[in-house]
């Protein structure tokens, strides 16, 4: 079965578009590596503090997830990652969740 690895953002009010361009512009690398499915960048409600953002990305299993994190091409793509001009459109730092398939209908 497959494996889903989500990153949860907070984000500030009116920064949601210099977010997204963040994820726009970026150099994935993702389908550089086995394993890789689907990458999805969600946006979520909206608060008077906040708009929440999930990355969402499908792996055929754990253990091709946690080949990408120790990989070149993972580093490439977290480089840039946290810079950027004035202040940051993130609170925080991203929470992680990863979840391990147990049931799938298509």
């Amino acid at each position: 079965m497959s494996f889903i690895a989500m990153n949860r953002f907070k984000i500030r009010p009116g920064r949601e578009a210099d977010f997204e361009q963040i994820w726009k512009s970026r150099e994935s690398h993702l389908n550089e590596l086995k394993g890789f499915r689907e990458f999805r960048l969600l946006k979520g409600p909206a608060s008077e503090d906040s708009c929440l953002y999930s990355s969402h990305v499908v792996w055929d299993s754990r253990e091709d997830f946690e080949a990408w994190t120790k990989s070149e091409q993972f580093r490439a793509s977290h480089r840039n990652a946290g810079k950027s001009e004035g202040e940051s459109p993130i609170m925080g730092h991203p929470s992680f969740e990863g979840f391990e398939t147990v049931i799938h209908e298509s």
